[in-house]
């Protein structure tokens, strides 16, 4: 049972586009010759009866079980046994938005230290929110232009009341509140060198209040926040009520959750848009850390963990018979293939796709690489074991919701 430590009791994988799905129950649960009842009772709720539990996920709107057409699979692995289902999709589920999809002009805003919850910006409203050329736009010039680079030497950046829109950041003007938000790298006493070490080393800007990095410092007027980092609160009124946005110190698996659905929805962005589906999750200084291959959007996911029988937060609150009946949310996620490439024996790997300039750079801070590592790797061994791997990549479904 050591492989099976981490892996979830019942897992559902469900495809919205193909109207079908695949439900694994773990051998521990469902004992030789026990029989397993699947039925779809109400709309949009699924429930899944074995000799003593009943689990019921709820599924969302518009998606429902066709019945008659849910068989076992001819093969049962030896961790447990899966089903093949059949769906009904009458509305797919739409895919949420990213801070980057969601920033508008002439709205007000509040930024938030996102490990924290401390005020970084208040009261931001942009006259202009432009997005920024595809991040390997520089190294594409010379094959669209026909003099010489035109940006050579030169760096896009915001003037006062522009927000730019990079693809796992922003960029911002940096006005006199940052002085009470956030510190930088370096003292006072160095600020005359500032420009010499800014050529030479990235300036960081951290939250004052908890210390985590937010971002880095462009120049002295231009701030870069990566979206990972913060909160982007908006505010009708013009006006921002600072205790209504003040958030408690979150625990890890808030955390986790944040980093999760920013990147997944950010995924489905711009692979709907630019039509990419290879990705490089790399440091700010270019290293990559992360290959990721997208390669579905329209997942649903449901999973019932090692956590459901002893009653703990994983299980809705409202249920009566802890011991026997659990519940949960079918969510919506992005399936993907990744590779982390520190594993020295995916070299090959790492190097071809390094040398593909169709594989799109994603930079993040060290901090929220080494994060996001984790998070792969503990989504992939709570999965079922013959669906943690593809080839030479790991699976892994991330949250959108």
């Amino acid at each position: 049972m050591e492989e099976t430590a981490k892996q979830d009791l019942v897992f559902l994988e469900l495809r919205q586009k193909l109207q079908s799905g695949l439900l694994f129950i773990r051998s521990d649960i469902v004992r030789d010759g026990a029989d397993v009842e699947i039925e779809s009772k109400q709309d949009s709720i699924l429930n899944i009866q074995t000799a003593d539990w009943t689990y019921q996920v709820h599924l969302t709107s518009g998606v429902s079980l066709v019945e008659t057409l849910c068989q076992k699979s001819p093969g049962s692995t030896e961790h447990g046994s899966h089903f093949r289902l059949r769906l009904r999709v009458d509305q797919p589920s739409e895919a949420p938005c990213s801070v980057i999809g969601e920033l508008q002009v002439k709205v007000t805003y509040s930024f938030l230290c996102q490990s924290c919850g401390s005020m970084v910006l208040q009261n931001r409203a942009f006259g202009r929110v432009l997005p920024l050329p595809n991040g390997n736009w520089n190294a594409l010039v010379d094959d669209w232009c026909c003099h010489p680079d035109p940006f050579a030497n030169r760096k896009l950046l915001p003037r006062d009341g522009d927000c730019l829109l990079g693809d796992t950041f922003i960029l911002l003007a940096r006005d006199s509140s940052c002085e009470q938000t956030l510190t930088r790298e370096g003292n006072s006493s160095q600020q005359a060198s500032a420009e010499q070490k800014r050529s030479s080393k990235r300036v960081m800007v951290s939250c004052r209040s908890c210390s985590a990095v937010l971002g880095e410092e462009l120049t002295a007027e231009v701030l870069k926040f990566y979206i990972t980092e913060i909160l982007v609160k908006p505010h009708e009124d013009g006006e921002c009520d600072i205790a209504q946005l003040s958030l408690e110190t979150k625990p890890n698996s808030i955390r986790q959750r944040f980093l999760e659905q920013t990147l997944a929805s950010r995924l489905v962005e711009l692979s709907s848009a630019q039509s990419i589906f290879r990705f490089s999750i790399q440091t700010p200084d270019g290293k990559p850390v992360i290959l990721l291959w997208l390669l579905n959007t329209d997942t649903l996911v449901a999973s019932f963990p090692d956590a459901a029988a002893r009653g703990d937060s994983f299980i809705s609150a409202g249920d009566v018979h802890p011991r026997e009946h659990q519940s949960c949310q079918a969510v919506q996620a992005v399936k993907v293939l990744y590779v982390l490439c520190s594993d020295s024996k995916l070299k090959d790997v790492v190097d071809v796709w390094e040398k593909d300039i169709s594989v799109h750079p994603l930079p993040l801070p060290q901090g929220s690489c080494e994060e996001l590592q984790k998070l792969l790797m503990s989504s992939t061994f709570r999965l079922p074991a013959f669906l943690r791997c593809m080839n030479s990549y790991q699976v892994c479904p991330l949250l959108q919701r």
